[in-house]
């Protein structure tokens, strides 16, 4: 061995020696906890935090330069109470110590932390406490030039039992981690992936949403780029509260990086599925500085509404369409912001239905929704209850519409819809108009506008079920409406055509439509222009009803019947369902029609009674005789209007005509036995008005039927009263024959 060698081994030899020494003394005479409270000035003094170290502080020093820390806690920053910010149990860190003096390699052993518990805060000001160790502290150091840095490695690093909570007094959001365990394989500079998996409980507050996780992952980092990054992370698990019964949860992406200088976040597009629906979402870099409020474009594969209904115990409704409410898809971009959810740019595809605009959905109960939406065209009759066998309307029965209290009461919304064409009930709207504002039990839906067979339809309907009993209120028109074409989307008939114009002013109380029908009150008119009511020929009826008062042979009707007006009009008050109308008027080719009646609107009933005068000359009467159009010119007519709404019967009324008759023949009989056949000063054989009493004529020849019984034999009858039987006699015969009875 040369000198030079030896002097060289004998200097590290004496390195060794000196350093045994040393540890030789520091482990005699050295207690680290006498420096506790220096090491708690010195956090004051750069924090202003209180630092309480209540466990052992014990240092290892050879071979391993370690250092362990029992119970710990960090207090809270200014204003935010006397809750520690953070406390652990045990705390562990541990260095090579030759590797490090030799070579000025960081070797790092297992980092172990016990039981950490860390409180964050953002106070009601946005304020959070962490705040102060963000704030800038001096000039930063220059960079390293390459080359200057140090290795460093760490072995490992094991978290176990840890309790991280996040409480916003802002927004009212709490968000605790518990039982949290973490374990990192080998950290080094060398930029290699670290493997990383842990697992933890959650709970979220509002909406008592609680789950257990297990996640996955490999991290990076960049210690100059201030750049940690995490890839393929999975996270899987159970979550509670949504549903009844807990249901799994499904996270994927290819990466997540966090700028920790910036405060920032980036995602690669996730996967995740949850309640069974399969969502694929974009999420924009966002910033975690202050409250957290992503934004991302997301998309759903197509899921059934009905299996998540199930999953939520919420009943599924029993469609008309068994296959509605099985598909829908779900496209737009959401924005989470402090109270609400807001979505712009949505597509949502209900079955065959498109839904296209704006949605808010809030994050609290009592927020509010909001949205703004066209629609292509939707068939509500898909959605309604099936008329199945067993229920009352197979039995001919009316089936009453529930108000659906229990889901307007809590319903707070509020926004606009537009449809290019719904189907309801049978008819057919066009470029539906409607708004719609719901709080407190009361829901409006105003204004209503929509074309409805070459018309339009307006209206205004509310109902309130903030008290007891729901109270249903409408105000609607309808104007220039084709008859023939509502008639027959509504009741499938085809006997009338014209034009509709009409309103009403309604309001009832019930828990179902029957119930509110049946209290209705308030005003209703209309108007029928220019149409034909088809299946009853008026002037044919007159003419037979004629015929028979005459004892003549019936005329030949005119195939297919049919009775032309230009116009129709009413207006009535209703009250308790039915309403009385004292006003119809009718204009036809030939007649004019007036009257009063009723319309009973529980029932869809009509009963009217009427009077028509036939016009002088109409000249859209043919192949009718002088003697016809004498006596119909002559004579006020009634006329009978009874039965369904949908299809009433329109009949002269032979019975009021026929004792019209008796009573006429009667007086001129009289007339004629008292006057001996001079009949110059008889009244008329027909009084221009049929409501003329019977009674008058009577009494006006009261004086004269004393004489008439002087002059006529004891045994025999009054001549009135003979010949009142005979025609009496003759009105049951001509009923007989009219109505076949």
């Amino acid at each position: 061995m040369g000198r030079t060698t030896k002097i060289v081994a004998w200097l590290i030899a004496a390195i060794v020696a000196v350093f045994a020494l040393a540890a030789i003394f520091f482990v005699l005479f050295f207690d680290p906890n006498d420096f506790r409270d220096d090491i708690a000035e010195a956090v004051k003094e750069k924090t202003g935090r209180d630092l309480v170290i209540e466990g052992d502080l014990s240092v290892a020093f050879f071979p391993w330069l370690a250092i362990e820390v029992g119970h710990t806690t960090l207090g809270n920053a200014p204003g935010f109470g006397d809750e520690p910010f953070a406390e652990f149990d045990r705390a562990k860190l541990s260095v090579r110590l030759l590797p490090m003096l030799l070579r000025q390699e960081v070797a790092i052993g297992t980092a172990e932390l016990k039981a950490l518990t860390l409180n964050l805060e953002v106070d009601p000001k946005g304020r959070s406490n962490w705040d102060d160790f963000l704030a800038d502290r001096g000039p930063a150091k220059a960079e390293a030039e390459p080359g200057e840095g140090k290795a460093v490695e760490v072995s490992g690093i094991d978290v176990s039992d840890t309790t991280i909570r996040y409480q916003d007094r802002q927004s009212g959001d709490t968000y605790v981690l518990s039982g949290m365990t973490m374990q990192f394989g080998r950290v080094s500079d060398d930029g290699r992936a670290v493997p990383a998996s842990g697992a933890f409980h959650f709970e979220m507050q509002p909406g008592k949403i609680s789950g257990d996780i297990e996640m996955d992952t490999e991290l990076s980092f960049d210690l100059k780029k201030s750049l940690v990054t995490l890839d393929g992370l999975t996270i899987e698990g159970v979550v509670a509260g949504i549903t009844t019964s807990p249901t799994s949860l499904k996270f994927a992406t290819d990466g997540i990086e966090v700028q920790t200088e910036k405060q920032l976040v980036t995602l690669q597009p996730l996967a995740m599925s949850l309640l069974g629906i399969d969502i694929d979402a974009d999420v924009e870099p966002f910033s975690y500085a202050a409250a957290v409020e992503p934004v991302a474009t997301i998309k759903t594969d197509a899921f059934s509404p009905r299996s998540v209904m199930h999953l939520l115990d919420i009943e599924v409704p029993e469609t008309a369409d068994p296959i509605a409410l099985s598909r829908v898809i779900l496209d737009a971009k959401a924005a989470v912001r402090k109270n609400a959810v807001e979505m712009t740019g949505v597509t949502i595809k209900l079955d065959d239905t498109t839904f296209k605009g704006a949605l808010t959905v809030p994050r609290s109960k009592s927020g509010a929704y909001r949205f703004d939406l066209g629609v292509d065209r939707i068939d509500l009759n898909r959605y309604m209850a099936p008329a199945g066998t067993a229920t009352p309307a197979a039995r001919g029965e009316s089936v009453p519409v529930e108000i659906p209290a229990d889901l307007i009461r809590p319903l707070n919304a509020r926004g606009n819809l537009r449809v290019a064409t719904a189907l309801l009930g049978g008819m057919e709207f066009q470029d539906v108009e409607l708004g719609l504002n719901s709080a407190n039990g009361r829901l409006r839906i105003h204004p209503v506008t929509a074309k409805l067979y070459g018309g339009s339809y307006s209206g205004d309907v509310r109902v309130d079920v903030s008290g007891q009993t729901p109270v249903l209120s409408v105000d609607e028109k309808i104007q220039n409406v084709n008859l023939a074409d509502m008639t027959r989307a509504l009741f499938k008939k085809e006997n009338v055509t014209g034009t509709i114009n009409g309103g009403f002013v309604l309001s009832g109380r019930g828990d179902d439509m029957a119930a509110v029908q049946k209290t209705l009150g308030g005003n209703m008119s209309f108007q029928l222009i220019d149409g034909s009511y088809e299946g009853t020929d008026i002037w044919y009826e007159l003419r037979r009803a004629r015929a028979l008062l005459k004892g003549g042979a019936a005329p030949k009707p005119v195939l297919p019947p049919r009775t032309q007006f230009s116009s129709v009009s009413a207006t009535g008050v209703v009250s308790n369902g039915v309403m009385r109308n004292d006003d119809l008027s009718a204009e036809l080719p030939f007649m004019q029609i007036t009257g009063r009646g009723t319309v009973d609107l529980p029932a869809a009933t009509v009963n009217y009674d009427l009077t028509a005068r036939v016009l002088e000359r109409p000249e859209s009467l043919k192949n009718v005789t002088e003697e016809e159009l004498n006596d119909f010119t002559k004579a006020v007519i009634p006329l009978k209007i009874t039965g369904p709404l949908t299809a009433p019967s329109v009949k002269p009324n032979v019975e009021a005509l026929l004792k019209k008759r008796v009573e006429e023949e009667i007086k001129s009989r009289v007339f004629d036995k008292l006057l001996g056949g001079d009949r110059k000063t008889a009244p008329p054989a027909t009084e221009p008005q049929a409501e003329a009493p019977a009674e008058g004529a009577a009494e006006e020849v009261a004086p004269a039927e004393g004489a008439a019984e002087e002059a006529a034999p004891a045994e025999e009858p009054p001549p009135e009263q003979s010949e009142k039987e005979k025609l009496e006699e003759e009105v049951k015969d001509k009923l007989k024959d009219l109505f076949g009875r």
